[in-house]
């Protein structure tokens, strides 16, 4: 788990201090009640509240804000050891951090961040981030959520789907548009905006009732008249789609690292397992077919980890690419999905059962493919960077 990297000691000691904190308060505190949170549906919120005293949910905001200030390695870090033991709580932290924490780190005037950020940083606050529509998912230029001015604010109606925490959330980061009807301007017609989770006019709806990250609330939520003042306004009017499309790069990124994790755990079962497992008298780790499935699994989560890291790296020398975050996010998403594949097979028919995780580590991996951008779509990203 450890990436070469050129750090100062004393940076490079942090790194492994913080790492290895999250690592131990996973294992202790969230991996023994993963399958439970999952069984329920949702996660404890002084889980929450313990997340939020370990700095965890304030990982990339500057400590000037009361965050953590950690740099994008290390935050990436901390999500695979969180995700190694739940993924449901690694996507409610990434989701939180890298899209809507990112959003307003990234756009937001000093006031919006001196009012939103400490008490996102300390958890007292979730952010989330509402992008995605009924008819609008892969072509988010498709949104339909209206903004209109009243005086000097804005009123929203329309409604938002999927959104990670969305019922939970105090910040809702909201895409919407702000051209007119009758003088539509595509991409260019969306701006983005700061709404207060329970302020008027915002109804929230069911929990959506998934097959994995079962633990994770995603609902959807509508807007009928929510009036709000001027300073709701995210950044520059007519640029919130490609503010949003920005911190999806660091979203991947955080996916990439969550889907990781999955297959990481799902191989040390699967190695673990196979020493326990006895079949014509002997452990079915000696049998060379499980040896191969082992071996492919852990090449291939290794080699997602070290595609992951040198995109990180690049990120921190101040190269930033759509196409590298696309990358790492579809090679470890479709790496989850295979490992846990495998693990499932490695376990037999034990792993088709909900006694043993593996199982609900493949439910988990499926969505990695699919959120924050599908696996088809990062094709499409990648490859439109080859012919840039």
């Amino acid at each position: 788990m450890n990436t070469p990297d050129v750090m100062a000691p004393e940076a490079a000691e942090q790194r492994r201090e913080i790492v290895a904190l999250a690592r131990e308060f996973a294992a202790r505190e969230i991996a023994p009640c993963a399958a439970e949170w999952d069984r329920a549906g949702a996660l404890p919120r002084e889980l929450f509240t313990k997340l939020g005293e370990l700095g965890f949910f304030g990982m990339r905001i500057p400590e000037q804000y009361g965050g953590l200030g950690l740099d994008p390695l290390t935050y990436l870090m901390v999500l695979e050891e969180i995700a190694a033991a739940d993924a449901s709580v690694s996507i409610t932290l990434g989701v939180h951090n890298s899209l809507a924490c990112g959003m307003l780190l990234r756009h937001g005037s000093e006031a919006q961040k001196q009012w939103w950020l400490p008490s996102l940083a300390g958890g007292e606050t979730v952010g989330a981030f509402a992008l995605s529509e009924p008819e609008a998912g892969s072509d988010a230029a498709s949104v339909r959520a209206q903004a209109r001015r009243d005086g000097d604010g804005w009123i929203l109606n329309g409604t938002k789907s999927w959104v990670t925490s969305g019922d939970l959330a105090g910040l809702l980061v909201v895409m919407a548009r702000t051209d007119t009807p009758e003088a539509r301007r595509g991409s260019h017609g969306i701006s983005a905006f700061l709404v207060p989770g329970g302020a008027p006019g915002v109804a929230h709806g069911k929990a959506e009732d998934k097959m994995g990250l079962r633990a994770s609330r995603t609902t959807g939520f509508a807007m009928h008249e929510v009036r709000l003042g001027s300073e709701a306004l995210l950044g520059e009017e007519g640029k919130g789609l490609a503010y949003a499309l920005g911190v999806l790069d660091q979203g991947r990124l955080g996916v990439a690292a969550q889907a990781i994790g999955i297959a990481r755990t799902a191989l040390e079962w699967a190695v673990k397992y196979s020493a326990e497992r006895q079949q014509f008298g002997r452990p079915i780790r000696e049998f060379q077919g499980i040896q191969f499935k082992l071996a492919d699994m852990a090449a291939r989560v290794a080699a997602a980890r070290a595609l992951l890291h040198e995109t990180a790296q690049q990120e921190i020398a101040g190269s930033r690419g759509a196409a590298r975050a696309s990358m790492a996010k579809l090679f470890a998403s479709e790496t989850a999905m295979w490992v846990t594949t495998q693990a499932v097979q490695v376990f037999g028919g034990y792993g088709y059962m909900r006694d043993y995780p593996v199982e609900r580590l493949f439910r988990d991996a499926k969505v990695t493919e699919i959120y924050e951008g599908t696996s088809e779509i990062q094709r499409l990203v990648i490859a439109r960077g080859l012919f840039a």
